[in-house]
Order: structure tokens, then C-alpha cells, then sequence
């Protein structure tokens, strides 16, 4: 079972404003499925969500769709971009887009693949890469962290210096999981309060040196304040320390 801690980012399925223009909601618990399989393994889920200049919403890797959620954003904006950062934060989307159909829904690399593999409904509009696209290329930057399967497309809020990963980082909270998953985070690092690179992406990473060290310096060069992560306690502090940290190595 997941314990008490599970309370820790209630309220869930609710906006929480992080800085100006920027928030984050934290979904419902998920698990994990491989093969078809669900493992015991539950993990936390959030999303991000920009407010642009122009009233548009950009949401980073949409949790469940949840009505009352779905107003809350309207009334801040119009949910214009739904972003796939990687090939395995898109299940939603498919839910978000048929709510809000004016949306574009942008597809990650491999992500249209791999919802085609596994029967997810959802349609993608456009691809997302390496640069950002005109309608927010302004206000969030982007870079690609390589990572085998588990890479992705990683973003910058300019105005509140926030950096928005899905899964390149890991900060679990050991009293949320069970074993043999709580032995396995401490093993592998990838836990609070220091966190760590996913264990999946690190021998990629190795592979890529160079374009690894080259969206290292991208990453440290936007001078980030605080970290949002997708799973686990993400860092609202010492962002430029957290990089140096878990990416010294390749520079």
C-alpha cells in the first residue's frame, strides 16, 4: 500500500500556483505497466501548466482529465497545447483534447508509435523537437535530453526561471512506495531529498556524451531557480546545484 505519506501532495487534481504565470497540479497515483502487466509500483503524477502572453495555456504532461480541474484551468486561459515530453507522458492527452478540441496535441518522439503499439486513443497534431515551436518559443525554451526510450524533450519558463523535466530526474519520496521499490530507489539514488537522473536513461546517456553535455550547458545556461519534476518532490531551490550535481560528470 501506498501509506499516510500519500496525503503529502494533496489536494490533488487541483492548480497550486508556483510563480507567476506557472503552476502544477499533482494527479491521482499510477502504476506502472510493462507487457500489458501492472506492477505493484505506484507513482505520484503531475503536470505543469504555463499561462502564455497571450492567454493560451501550455500544459506539460496532462495528468487524468477531472472536470472541476478542466474549469479551473478554462477560467485562467485558453488550453491551447497539450505536451507529450517524452514517449510515455501521453496517456491523457487523448481525454484533455476531446474536452477541449481547439487544443493541439504534440506528439514527443515516438510517442505517436508508441500510442499506436498500446491502443491509447489519442490523435497527435504536430511533432515537438529540439527547438521551440513559434507559439511559445518566446516564453519557454526547449532542449532534447538524450536518453534512449526514456529521452525527452525538456522545457524553460523564462519568466518565473523554472525548468520543467518529466522523467530525467527522480526524487522519490521513500515512505510513499513499497519494496522491493523502496530498495530499488535507494540503490539506483533517485530519491528525496537529493533525487537523481533515472536509472533508464543513465547508460544512454553515457553513449551520447556529447549530446548530453550539450543540453547540460543549454540547461545551465538558463541560470534555473527551481526544478518541477513529474514524479516525486520536486526542488524549489538550489536548481543550478541540483544540475551540477547529477550532470557534473559530463561536463
Amino acid at each position: 500500500m501506498v501509506g499516510a505519506a500519500s496525503e503529502v501532495y494533496e489536494p490533488l487534481n487541483q492548480h497550486k500556483p508556483v510563480a507567476r504565470n506557472i503552476g502544477i497540479v499533482d494527479g491521482p497515483f499510477e502504476y506502472l505497466t510493462t507487457a500489458g502487466v501492472r506492477l505493484p509500483l505506484p507513482f505520484t503524477t503531475r503536470m505543469t501548466a504555463v499561462r502564455l502572453g497571450n492567454g493560451d495555456l501550455f500544459i506539460h504532461s496532462p495528468v487524468a482529465f477531472e472536470p472541476a480541474l478542466a474549469d479551473h484551468l478554462q477560467a485562467m486561459g485558453t488550453v491551447r497545447h497539450l505536451v507529450s515530453p517524452n514517449q510515455f507522458h501521453y496517456a491523457h492527452i487523448g481525454e484533455w483534447s476531446r474536452a477541449f478540441p481547439g487544443a493541439v496535441a504534440w506528439a514527443s518522439p515516438r510517442a505517436r508509435k508508441r500510442a499506436r503499439s498500446r491502443g491509447i486513443d489519442v490523435h497527435f497534431d504536430r511533432e515537438i523537437g529540439i527547438e521551440p515551436p513559434e507559439e511559445w518559443r518566446a516564453e519557454i525554451d526547449q532542449t532534447a535530453v538524450p536518453g534512449g526510450i526514456s529521452g525527452e524533450i525538456v522545457f524553460f519558463h523564462k519568466e518565473s526561471k523554472t525548468l520543467i523535466l518529466a522523467d530525467t530526474i527522480i526524487n522519490l519520496e521513500l515512505d510513499m512506495i513499497r519494496q522491493p521499490w523502496r530498495f530499488a530507489a535507494k540503490l539506483t539514488g533517485m530519491y528525496y531529498p537529493r533525487g537523481q537522473i533515472f536509472f533508464g536513461m543513465r547508460l544512454p546517456l553515457l553513449l551520447h556524451k556529447r549530446k548530453t553535455r550539450a543540453a547540460v550547458q543549454k540547461m545551465l545556461s538558463w541560470q534555473q531557480e527551481r526544478i518541477i519534476l513529474s514524479h516525486g518532490r520536486w526542488f524549489d531551490s538550489n536548481a543550478g546545484e541540483t544540475l551540477q550535481r547529477t550532470f557534473g560528470w559530463a561536463l
